[in-house]
């Protein structure tokens, strides 16, 4: 009977440890606001790194870890003069990451808060995204 209870205890560790990992991110997207870079990793294997666009001086891209909390194929800023957002993935309130096509600005801050990326690679991670599912995604803004 001991050693029944010790098997139990056993595997409940076990599914207990693998419930937990399934909680971690499995696809991380870090904006370095400083160097104006996105490194995405899957499985702590970083897959890209791209240069992207945060906010320009007088506006804020915010600081933080995130979950994404909508995305959109495409959308269009009500805020801002209906402008393009493809491949919005949203992350706090109305801050997303999202295309551009402005993308000579890509590389330094040119946005009102948002982080703009190539348009191709927006739809890279948009599908990674999908791929994983937003509960297995995280977001980090760092200085």
């Amino acid at each position: 009977m001991r050693k029944f209870v010790l098997m139990v205890l056993a595997a409940a560790g076990m599914l207990a440890a693998a419930a937990s990992a399934s909680f971690a991110s499995t696809l991380v997207a870090r904006v370095d606001v400083s160097s104006q870079t996105m490194t995405v990793s899957k499985h702590g294997r970083v897959l890209y790194t791209w240069p992207v666009s945060t906010a320009r001086s007088g506006y804020v891209t915010p600081r933080g870890q995130y979950k994404p909390t909508r995305m959109h194929k495409m959308w269009y800023s009500r805020k801002y003069d209906m402008s393009p957002m493809p491949y919005s993935i949203f992350f706090r309130g109305g801050y997303a990451i999202h295309g551009t096509n402005y993308v000579k600005q890509l590389g330094r801050p040119a946005s009102h808060g948002c982080v703009r990326l190539h348009t191709a690679n927006a739809a890279r991670l948009y599908a990674l995204v999908k791929e994983v599912g937003a509960g297995n995604a995280q977001i980090v803004v760092t200085n």
